[in-house]
């Protein structure tokens, strides 16, 4: 039964149910007060010298005026009933009209038409609020099933290419254009490795944003943290000419786990050094935030990055700079493998720009001794730093 039938009969069976109580109780209350009326007087009892008592034709008189009266007040509640009834059925067609829009809407964005919405945002009353959560929800499938897309498209454009070229090489060295040697033999391994880096950074990704990761949570020396990171980039930076910095205050500690906070900082230096210039500088400072937290940022003298680009550089694929060179083996999902681990364990990232120019890649961590974010089973790691604008 629908609501607008169930409505509409809840207010009719009450009506009824009143204009029925007092259809019932109304010739009893009647008759008793025309009883008293009649009744009343010395003579009412009939003895001699009764001149005070109702003359013959008082009671049937009074039985006259108890029937009409008993009949108006029917009557009465009969239309009143009747009104109500028809009262009932407008205000439940009133408030199920707006509920069958919502549905009907409903089930065109489970069929697929998620740019549906129920137009009831405009109410102030608790229909309008259902309608705008309804919309809400409806934009938040549509905005996800575009990322979605998105993903897929480019990761398709992603694997093509070292497909492509892996199955390049071996054609032509099965044809006879190249000769079977180790040089051709790289190329195919050197595109195979890319091809395994992007699906095992997918996976981190994955795994991190569903909070499955495995994580390892204690408390972690920033310093040590860096200087670990420092080491390893150490020649890297020389050979782009770039300078690497520090600043961090003394005895500064974040809650998290180490290995993977080392390929986030890994990440973040390492897609500065990929856009610096020579002799520019890369700097990692480090500082106390409010809320017992702690941050971490990666400064850079390079480019910077367009004000356009800054709402997407954690998107997976998503490059600022469309003529990156594949050949410095990245996957492009650096920036959001970091996105994926810093929120895996309850931090927060981002990118401002820097002064006079440059960038600053930061992020937030719960500080030693607090409560950090989600673990996942005890299983093992992949990914490696990738950052990449």
């Amino acid at each position: 039964m629908s609501l607008l039938v169930r409505l509409a009969a809840a207010f009719a069976a009450v009506a009824l149910i009143t204009a029925a109580a007092v259809a019932i109780a109304t010739p009893v209350i009647v008759g008793r007060g025309f009883a008293q009326i009649v009744g009343v007087g010395p003579g009412a009892g009939g003895g001699q010298g009764g001149g005070n008592g109702p003359g013959p034709g008082a009671g049937i008189h009074a039985q006259q005026v108890q029937q009409d009266t008993i009949v108006a007040i029917i009557v009465v509640a009969v239309v009143a009933a009747a009104i109500a009834s028809i009262v009932g059925v407008l205000l439940a067609q009133r408030i199920a009209t707006p509920l069958e829009r919502l549905r009907a809407a409903a089930d065109a964005v489970a069929h697929g038409e998620l740019d549906r919405r129920s137009g009831l945002a405009g109410r102030q009353d608790e229909i309008g609020s259902l309608g705008r959560s309804f919309d809400t929800m409806a934009a938040e499938l549509e905005e996800a099933e575009a990322s979605r897309r998105r993903f897929f498209q480019d990761v398709v454009h992603e694997l093509k290419t070292p497909l492509a070229v892996i199955d390049a090489t071996a054609s032509a060295v099965l044809d006879g254009v190249y000769e079977h040697d180790d040089r051709h033999l790289e190329t195919i391994r050197s595109q195979s490795r890319l091809l395994a880096r992007i699906v095992d950074d997918l996976r981190t990704i994955s795994l991190a944003e569903a909070g499955q990761l495995p994580l390892r949570q204690e408390d972690v020396d920033v310093g040590t943290l860096v200087a670990i990171v420092v080491r390893d980039f150490g020649a890297r930076a020389l050979a782009a000419g770039a300078a690497l910095q520090v600043s961090l205050p003394s005895g500064l500690a974040a809650r998290g786990d180490p290995d993977r906070l080392q390929q986030v900082l890994a990440a973040l230096v390492d897609n500065a050094l990929r856009h610096v210039p020579p002799g520019a500088e890369v700097s990692i400072e480090g500082s106390a935030a409010p809320g017992a937290r702690v941050r971490l940022a990666v400064r850079d003298t390079g480019p910077g990055i367009p004000e356009e680009d800054k709402a997407r550089v954690f998107d997976r694929f998503y490059q600022a700079d469309p003529s990156r060179d594949r050949a410095a083996a990245t996957t492009g999902l650096g920036l959001s493998i970091v996105k994926a681990l810093v929120e895996a364990q309850g931090g927060t990232v981002g990118v401002d720009a820097a002064e006079p120019h440059g960038a600053v890649f930061w992020m937030e961590l719960a500080g030693a001794g607090t409560t950090a974010a989600r673990t996942g089973p005890n299983e093992g790691r992949e990914g490696g730093p990738d950052g990449d604008r």
